[in-house]
């Protein structure tokens, strides 16, 4: 793959864009300290804004690097960061891309994420060269998977006590997209 890292998408609604320090206040309100949102990520919910701080801080040390993608998902209406998409994890060898996201419960099932994560999908087929985008979620959390399917991936099966979150070992149920399948 031809790594470029987190460049910035722009979508009718949303800026895709690097973290900066001055959004730990609003990370911190929308969706780090909403245990809504962390039930079934593999992250606690932050206490307090200082564990915001010290995550956004690590991510801002990484923005020069090209095999970082952390997004900010910028709602354009209130000009503040709402929730985050990344690469969570990559196979070189195979040109995959597996992504992560979140965002605060205040902004579920407006369809953010589903354009979020649909801007993405050209960029890293285009120019970063995946050939395989995929994603999972906990089967107790299906609202993530119909934000997979919104975004083309395909239900490929789901894989017993595969994965952690906060919920403790669970099953992940996984969704992919081929370059060859995404259409243009």
């Amino acid at each position: 793959m031809n790594h470029k890292g987190t460049k910035t998408i722009e979508t009718n609604r949303l800026t895709l864009r690097a973290f900066h320090l001055n959004d730990v206040k609003a990370a911190f309100k929308n969706w780090t300290s909403d245990d809504r949102v962390t039930e079934f990520l593999r992250w606690p919910t932050h206490t307090n804004s200082s564990i915001t701080k010290q995550v956004i801080t690590d991510w801002i040390a990484q923005n020069d690097n090209p095999e970082f993608y952390q997004w900010a998902i910028v709602l354009k209406e209130i000009d503040e960061p709402v929730g985050s998409i990344s690469v969570v994890d990559k196979n070189e060898a195979l040109n995959i891309l597996h992504i992560g996201y979140c965002i605060g419960s205040r902004w579920w099932h407006q369809g953010i994420v589903s354009e979020a994560f649909s801007a993405i999908i050209p960029y890293l087929f285009e120019e970063v060269g995946a050939n395989r985008i995929e994603a999972q979620h906990d089967p107790n959390n299906p609202h993530s998977g119909s934000v997979m399917k919104k975004c083309g991936l395909l239900y490929e099966g789901t894989l017993r006590q595969a994965d952690f979150s906060n919920k403790g070992v669970v099953d992940a149920c996984i969704y992919s997209l081929l370059k060859s399948e995404w259409k243009q």
